[in-house]
């Protein structure tokens, strides 16, 4: 058994807190989990890039803008799962 706490708290902060989470995109509801592989590791950079991408949003397109936001979202995934990359088996909400 995986210990979820981790992920809960990254969770709580980055959607309910912050808002990153996911929409409507392309008329398909999207959520950053969707995006989790299978199995292997997850970086930082690619669960933030999820999570803009579940909410529609390029920040390529006005980087300056978005760049607050990027450093906060990696921040708190680093704060919350200890590392700046974890086994995608820790980035859910249950055990398989």
């Amino acid at each position: 058994m995986t210990d979820r706490e981790p992920f809960h708290a990254l969770m709580t902060e980055v959607c309910v807190e912050r808002g990153w989470c996911g929409s409507v995109v392309d008329d398909r509801p999207m959520h950053v989990t969707d995006f989790l592989p299978d199995r292997g590791m997850v970086t930082v950079d690619q669960f933030v890039g999820w999570l803009f991408e579940a909410d529609g949003v390029d920040p390529s397109e006005d980087l300056p803008k978005w760049q607050k936001h990027i450093d906060g979202l990696r921040d708190a995934f680093i704060r919350h799962m200890g590392s700046n990359s974890v086994e995608v088996e820790r980035l859910a909400w249950f055990d398989n």
